[in-house]
């Protein structure tokens, strides 16, 4: 069975965020974000308001055409693998690192190389859920 944890460490809140910890300190005496009782004399962060404050921030790019994928990582390419056919491009997207296998001719009109910025948009009909491991007891 297992144990749902109602609150993070402000560390855990931060890296789920991408800021400082000091920013989820700030966001929480301004009320951004909601305080759960203390543990051991350390502040935590109530892990719902940082599930919503992920939803409300996720941000559209202007110049992103419309699309039908709703889960869309703006970030940089960080490397570019080709080979005679096909291409393995990773981004880093905040705290996220995606990798995409495409075409090579597809990375190459697309002028794919490091230091570009890009957002993976991601569309599948199969999403693998994993816990946390500190979520379980």
């Amino acid at each position: 069975m297992y144990a749902f944890v109602s609150h993070l460490k402000i560390s855990q809140a931060a890296l789920l965020l991408g800021v400082s910890d000091d920013s989820v300190r700030r966001w929480l005496d301004s009320g951004r974000l909601v305080a759960a009782p203390e543990e051991a004399g350390r502040r935590m962060v109530d892990s719902a308001s940082v599930a919503a404050l992920m939803a409300q921030t996720t941000v559209q790019s202007e110049a992103a055409a419309p699309t039908s994928a709703r889960n869309r990582f703006p970030g940089i390419v960080t490397r570019v693998e080709r080979d005679g056919v096909m291409a393995l491009v990773e981004i880093q997207a905040g705290p996220h690192r995606v990798v995409s296998t495409m075409t090579r001719e597809a990375a190459d009109e697309l002028g794919l190389q490091p230091g570009v910025r890009a957002a993976a948009c991601i569309k599948a009909s199969n999403v693998v859920v994993e816990l946390d491991a500190t979520e379980i007891s």
